[in-house]
Formats: C-alpha cells, sequence, structure tokens
C-alpha cells in the first residue's frame, strides 16, 4: 500500500506518543505514582501503532499488554490521559479508576483486555461473529505476544475463525521472549506464523520495528476482512527493552540479559528508524521533528495535570460495579 504523507506523519507521531507515555508511566511507577505494575513496551510499540492507527472507530480491537496496550490505545484514538488516570486510580480512567491495567473504551471498539493468556482468542472469534451478523463491515484485531500462542485456545479459534469467514486479524508481537522463555524454546519453526498454515489461513511476517512496514500488512488484512475475505495472521518481529514488568528480573531462560544484547537491540529503535526514513524521504523536516516532540511533552504534561486533579471514585460506585445483591 502507498501511504499518503500525511499517513506517515500521523504513523509517527502516534509511535513517539506511545513511546513518550509509556516512560511516562516508568517513572511514574518509580516514583510511586502509579498503582499497581507496569510492562513496558520501549522497543516494542511499532506494532501496536501499526496495526492501529487506520482502523475505523467502530472496528474492534484487543491491546496486547505490552506498555499495557498504551500504543494500541493511542493508534485507535483513545486519549491516554484517562488511562494514566485509570493507572492513578482517579474517577475519570477508562474504568473509573477500579482498574489500572485493564482498558475499557467502547466508544472505541475497546471492550477491556484480561491478564489470562489465551482469553483474546475465543472473544475474538464472538466478536468476529457478531461483526459478521450486523452487516456493518467491522473488523476485529486482537494482539497478542509469542507466549499466547501456545495457548490451547488458539487453535479451536483460528479453527472456527477459518470455518466461518470470520474478519478477524491476529497479530502476533513477538518480542522473543515470553516472559523468560526464549522464544527458540517455545516454538519449534522460525515463524510462530506458521500456526496459520495448518488452517489455510493467510499470513505475513514482518519487520516489528518498522511502523511502517507493519501498517502496510495491517491494512491489506483490514481490506480483506473487511471485505469477507476472512482472517489473516501477522507475526510482528519485534523486541522489548526492559524485563517483563518493571521489578521482575530480566532473565532469558535463567540469565540475565547483558547491557551488550540490549544496546544490540536499541540499534533498530523504532522511532529512529521511522524519523530516519521520513527525514531521508522529504516526509518531514528537523523542524517538524521539534515541533512533534514539543507537541507530546505538552500532551504529557497536561495528561499528568488531568489525572493528578482528577478526584478518586466515590466508594458508592462499588455496589453497582462489583459487587451483586
Amino acid at each position: 500500500m502507498q501511504f499518503e504523507n500525511t499517513d506517515l506523519i500521523k504513523l509517527y507521531t502516534n509511535l513517539v506518543r506511545a513511546r513518550e507515555f509509556d516512560l511516562l508511566f516508568a517513572r511514574r511507577l518509580f516514583r510511586g505514582q502509579l498503582l499497581g505494575f507496569y510492562h513496558q513496551a520501549e522497543g516494542g510499540e511499532a506494532p501496536g501503532v501499526g496495526v492501529s492507527t487506520f482502523l475505523r472507530k467502530d472496528d474492534f480491537l484487543w491491546p496486547h499488554l505490552r506498555g499495557h496496550g498504551l500504543p494500541h490505545l493511542i493508534g485507535k484514538g483513545v486519549d491516554p490521559k484517562h488511562y494514566l488516570a485509570e493507572h492513578t486510580g482517579k474517577a475519570t480512567g477508562l474504568c473509573g479508576g477500579m482498574s489500572t491495567y485493564h482498558a475499557c473504551a467502547p466508544d472505541f471498539g475497546v471492550y477491556g483486555t484480561a491478564g489470562t493468556l489465551g482469553s483474546n482468542f475465543p472473544i475474538a472469534v464472538g466478536w468476529g461473529l457478531a461483526a459478521q451478523k450486523n452487516g456493518r463491515e467491522q473488523v476485529i484485531v486482537s494482539c497478542f505476544g509469542d507466549g499466547g500462542s501456545a495457548r490451547g485456545t488458539l487453535h479451536e479459534s483460528f479453527l472456527m475463525a477459518m470455518n466461518w469467514d470470520l474478519p478477524i486479524v491476529w497479530v502476533c508481537e513477538n518480542n522473543q521472549l515470553g516472559m523468560f522463555v526464549p522464544i527458540q524454546e517455545a516454538h519449534p519453526m522460525e515463524d510462530i506464523a506458521s500456526l496459520a498454515l495448518g488452517y489455510g489461513m493467510p499470513s505475513a511476517v514482518v519487520d516489528g520495528q518498522d511502523v511502517i512496514a507493519v501498517a502496510e500488512a495491517a491494512v491489506a488484512a483490514i481490506e480483506r476482512a473487511r471485505e469477507g475475505g476472512g482472517p489473516t495472521f501477522i507475526e510482528c518481529k519485534t523486541c522489548r527493552y526492559h524485563e517483563h514488568d518493571i521489578g521482575t528480573p530480566d532473565l532469558a531462560g535463567t540469565e540475565p540479559r547483558s547491557k551488550e544484547e540490549i544496546e544490540k537491540l536499541r540499534e533498530r529503535d523504532p522511532v529512529a528508524l521511522c524519523r530516519q526514513k521520513l527525514i531521508a524521504a522529504g516526509v518531514l523536516s528537523q523542524e517538524d521533528v521539534e515541533r512533534i516532540d514539543q507537541d507530546v511533552q505538552a500532551e504529557l504534561e497536561e495528561a499528568e495535570r488531568f489525572a493528578d486533579e482528577s478526584p478518586i471514585p466515590d466508594p458508592a460506585v462499588l455496589d453497582g460495579a462489583v459487587y451483586a445483591a
């Protein structure tokens, strides 16, 4: 697909926003200003941004856990200040301040996530069946990691999705580590996308550090699904610069990852790669880059102000939100 310059700038801007909000969430956790825990996305933002930026507002999206779905939500159009408020336990959060990690933005086709690996697969099938029945040409994008690809629910859901030609794009964000387990020890073939072959499902393996390459594959799969062509599997080969979640050991198997290994990964930073490519193509100037950076920093400051000044939830809401008579 040939993107317009405005599309490319939107991709880059969303990528910068995803990076800076991810770093902000991490900083606030270290300062004791974020509730719960946090799984940083830095280094692996491109898949989430690439697959979600050109979805329709009413398409369904299941985000991946990296950055708690920030790259995906930002691409889809959700205002991240409400997700920061959620992680701060404020009533203006996406779940009223009662969830932290789980994002729910029904107006944007995001109906929550789950901490259970593999739970996204059957839910996506249900959404796909609903989309097929309602005739509005909605598409489902369901994101998961290399760890989630080993769940039995994947196979059950792939079978149903193919038999029913459901409009689903399955996106595997393969960052090479399922928590601590190297992908070489978890999958017998080079590509996780090989799982699609047994179901006759079209698949693509893309450079997950290249947000443009991800978006090109995603748009093709989304258009195919919207036109009734059924599911597609996209595997994005990506990485993460940090431990599984902040505070756990950064291990590959039983051995710590070395600083040299992380520095090697940083040589293909997705933000830098996109910026360099767009400057070389004349799509962005240095002035554009600086303006985008300034705009994003202003957005971060406003988000922090909004979250910090928002009220905590009224305890009475628990009666209707959590407890049942």
